[in-house]
C-alpha cells in the first residue's frame, strides 16, 4: 500500500499532500513514530499530541528559510520527519545517530538547539530582532508547553515581547501537562480559557451571524474584530492575562484541526506584533495507553506496541527507586521532613512521598530557581527540605544555590539525580557539570554514593546535618549491589578504604566510578600489581587526613569522576598534591573530557570517552612504565 509520508522526503515537501489526505498522513505519522520508538525508545506521548500542529506550521512556513523554534525540544519528531530526517529514525538517540532534540549541525531546518524548558520565546524573540535589523522578512515563531509557562524565564521574555513593533508568532501547546499533570496559577488559568463555553458559544454565534452578510462584508468585521485590542473575548472574559501584557492573543484553537490552525497561523501573520496562538492537543493522542497514562509514555524505553509493556528487563533497584523509598522512611521518622521537585514527582521518585505526605510535599512546577529559593526560606522556617532535581535542571538554580542557600548556610538537602552520564537525551541532559559547579562552594558538602545502601545512608546522614547544604550526587539506572559488605558508618569528612595495599597504585574513586574501579582493580591484580581501592564519598571537603596518609606510601594516584576535568575531583586533588609539595607522586586523571556529550548508550559513551575499566586499565598500565608502584 503506497503511503503519504513515502513522498515526503525533504522539506516542504507536505505541501504538496492534497488537502483531503492530511488526515491519512496524521495517522501515519502517528504509526511511524509508534513503530519506531516502539523499538529506540523516546519522547513518545508529547510527539503524538503534536503530529497536526507541527504539520500545520510546515504548511504555512519554508524552512528552512522560516525559523521554528522549539521549547525543550522533545516533541519535535514529526518536524524532523517532515524534514528529511526520516530514514535516520532507527538511529534515534543513539550514539553517533539522530538526535532526540532540534540540533542545527544534524539539520539547517533547527533553529535551535533546546532541551531545557522555557527557553523558546527568549530566543525566537532575539531571531525576530536580528531579523528586523538585517531588514528580512521570514517568520519566526516559537512553540512552548503550557507546563513551560510555569518557568519564570517565559515570562520575563513575555514582558520583553510585547515592547515589539513586528510580527513575532508564539504558539501556545496546552495539553494540560508537562511530563507530569500541570500545578499553579498559570495551569488553572489555562483551565478556565479552556472550559469557558460562554466564550466558546459567543465566538461560534457571532462568526455564523457575521458569515451570513453578503458581499464578504462579515468577514472583514470578523478580522478588524480579531485584530483588536478589545476584541470579542474581552466582552467575555475579563483580565485578559496576555491582552494586559500587550501581546495579541488567539484561541483557544483546537490542535487537531489543521484547516483550524492554518486560519489561527494566517491571522497572526498579519499582526505586526507578538501574538499568541492558544492551541489545545491531547498528549499521546492515537495510541491509547499513551492517552491514558501521558505521564509514563512521556519518555520510554523500548516496548511491546500491542501491549503497551517495556520489553527491556533491568533488575534490582535504581538509584531513584532507593530515594523515594529512603524519603518516605525519613518523612515518617522526622515531620520536618519536606520535599520540593520542579514538575517531576515520578521522575524524581517523589510521588511516593507526596501519597504519604501531601501536606509537605511542594511541586513547584518547571521553576528550579524558585524551588532552591522556596527551600532556603523552608529551612530558615526549621523544616528539613530536600530538593530533588535532576543534575542538568539543577544548572538553572546556581545563582540561588549561591545567594540564597549557601551565604546562608541553610541545611537543604539537594537529591542530585542523572549525576554523570545519562544517555540518549544527550548533550542538553548529561549531568557531567555538577562536581565543577558546587565543590568550590563555601558551606556546601557534597557527597557521591558507591551503591544503593550507600545513597539511603548518606540520604539518613543528610537529614540530620545542620551546619549547612549538602548534595548527594547520583547516577541514573540500576543501582550498584557489590560492595555491600562494606558499609561503615558516614563520618563528616571521611572516605572508605575499601581495599588498601601497604604500598604502589591508588584508585580514588567517586560514585557511579566505584563500580569502574572495582573492575580495574581486579585488572590489575591479574597483572600483579598492588592496589588500595578508596571510595571518596565525599568531594567536597576531601578526606586531606587520609590523603596525607596514601602519600607516604603510594607513587600512583589515579582519580575517576563521572564529570568533566576542570573544576572536577581530579582537578581538586591535583591541587593538593601540588600546594602540600608531593612531587614524587604520579597522578592520572580519569573524567569527562571538557566537551559537551552526546547522545548514546552509555556505556558506549563511557568506552568512547576513556571511562571503561579496559581503557583504564591500559592508562594506568602506560604510566606505571618507569614508575616504581
Amino acid at each position: 500500500m503506497i503511503q503519504i509520508l513515502d513522498d515526503i522526503n525533504q522539506a516542504n515537501d507536505i505541501k504538496k499532500v492534497n488537502q483531503v489526505d492530511y488526515k491519512q498522513l496524521a495517522r501515519e505519522i502517528r504509526r511511524f513514530l509508534v513503530k519506531n520508538i516502539s523499538k529506540t525508545g523516546g519522547h513518545l506521548a508529547s510527539n503524538l499530541g503534536t503530529v497536526e500542529l507541527t504539520m500545520a506550521l510546515h504548511l504555512f512556513m519554508n524552512f528552512p528559510e522560516d525559523k521554528l523554534v522549539w521549547d525543550v525540544g522533545h516533541q519535535s519528531y514529526t518536524h524532523k520527519l517532515l524534514t528529511g530526517r526520516k530514514n535516520e529514525f532507527s538511529t534515534l538517540r543513539t550514539y553517533d545517530g539522530l538526535s532526540g532534540f532540534p540540533k542545527r549541525k544534524e539539520s539547517e531546518c533547527d533553529a535551535f538547539d533546546t532541551g531545557h524548558s522555557s527557553t523558546s520565546i527568549s530566543a525566537a524573540l532575539g531571531m525576530v530582532k536580528a531579523r528586523d535589523l538585517s531588514g528580512e522578512d521570514y517568520k519566526v515563531a516559537a512553540v512552548i508547553g503550557d507546563g513551560a509557562l510555569s518557568g519564570g524565564m517565559a515570562y520575563e521574555a513575555l514582558n520583553n515581547a510585547a515592547r515589539i513593533q513586528s510580527n513575532f508568532m508564539i504558539i501556545l501547546n496546552d495539553n494540560e501537562m508537562s511530563i507530569s499533570e500541570n500545578v499553579g496559577g498559570m495551569a488553572n488559568y489555562l483551565g478556565k480559557i479552556r472550559t469557558n463555553s460562554q466564550y466558546h458559544n459567543f465566538k461560534k454565534s457571532l462568526e455564523q451571524s457575521l458569515n451570513s452578510i453578503p458581499g464578504g462584508m462579515g468577514n472583514k468585521i470578523m478580522d478588524k474584530l480579531r485584530r483588536s485590542k478589545d476584541s470579542m473575548k474581552r466582552l467575555v472574559i475579563s483580565g485578559m492575562l496576555f491582552e494586559d501584557m500587550g501581546i495579541t492573543y488567539i484561541g483557544p484553537i483546537d490542535g487537531h484541526d489543521i484547516n483550524q490552525l492554518l486560519m489561527a497561523f494566517q491571522s497572526a501573520a498579519r499582526v505586526k506584533e507578538a501574538v499568541l496562538v492558544h492551541v489545545v492537543t491531547k498528549k499521546g493522542k492515537g495510541y491509547r495507553p499513551a492517552e491514558e497514562n501521558p505521564s509514563k509514555y512521556h519518555g520510554v524505553d523500548a516496548f511491546n506496541i500491542k501491549t503497551g509493556n517495556g520489553v527491556s528487563h533491568k533488575k534490582g533497584k535504581s538509584y531513584t527507586e532507593v530515594f523515594s523509598e529512603t524519603m518516605v522512611e525519613l518523612g515518617e521518622k522526622d515531620e520536618k521532613i519536606v520535599a520540593i521537585t520542579a514538575a517531576m514527582p515520578s521522575g524524581t521518585g517523589l510521588n511516593n512521598f507526596s501519597k504519604h505526605y501531601p501536606n509537605r510535599f511542594f511541586d513547584v512546577g518547571i521553576a528550579e530557581e524558585h524551588g532552591v529559593t522556596f527551600a532556603a526560606g523552608l529551612a530558615v522556617g526549621g523544616m528539613k527540605p530536600v530538593v530533588a532535581i535532576y543534575s542538568s535542571f539543577l544548572q538553572r538554580a546556581y545563582d540561588q544555590i549561591i545567594h540564597d542557600v549557601c551565604i546562608n548556610s541553610l541545611p537543604v538537602i539537594f537529591a542530585i539525580d542523572r549525576s554523570g552520564l545519562v544517555g540518549s537525551d544527550g548533550e542538553t541532559h548529561q549531568g557531567i557539570f555538577d562536581i565543577t559547579y558546587l565543590s568550590h562552594l563555601p558551606s556546601m558538602t557534597l557527597m557521591a554514593p558507591k551503591n544503593g545502601n550507600e545513597l539511603h545512608d548518606m540520604l539518613i546522614y543528610a537529614s540530620k546535618y545542620e551546619k549547612g547544604p549538602i548534595a548527594i550526587r547520583y547516577p541514573r539506572g540500576r543501582a550498584y549491589e557489590e560492595l555491600e559488605e562494606f558499609r561503615t558508618p558516614i563520618e563528616y569528612g571521611k572516605s572508605e578504604v575499601i581495599y588498601e595495599a601497604p604500598q604502589g597504585i591508588v584508585l580514588l574513586a567517586v560514585g557511579s566510578m566505584v563500580e569502574t574501579a572495582v573492575q580495574v582493580k581486579e585488572l590489575l591484580d591479574a597483572d600483579g600489581k598492588e592496589v588500595t581501592l578508596v571510595n571518596m564519598r565525599f568531594i567536597a571537603p576531601m578526606d586531606e587526613e587520609l590523603l596525607h596518609r596514601l602519600a607516604a606510601t603510594h607513587a600512583i594516584w589515579v582519580t575517576l569522576e563521572e564529570n568533566v576535568k576542570s573544576g572536577g575531583f581530579g582537578e581538586k586533588v591535583a591541587g593538593f598534591l601540588v600546594e602540600h609539595n608531593y612531587q614524587n607522586i604520579t597522578q592520572l586523571i580519569i573524567s569527562l573530557p571538557d566537551e559537551f556529550i552526546e547522545q548514546g548508550d552509555v556505556s558506549i559513551l563511557k568506552e568512547k570517552n576513556g571511562l571503561d575499566e579496559v581503557t583504564v586499565f591500559k592508562k594506568i598500565l602506560e604510566i606505571t612504565k618507569g614508575v616504581r608502584a
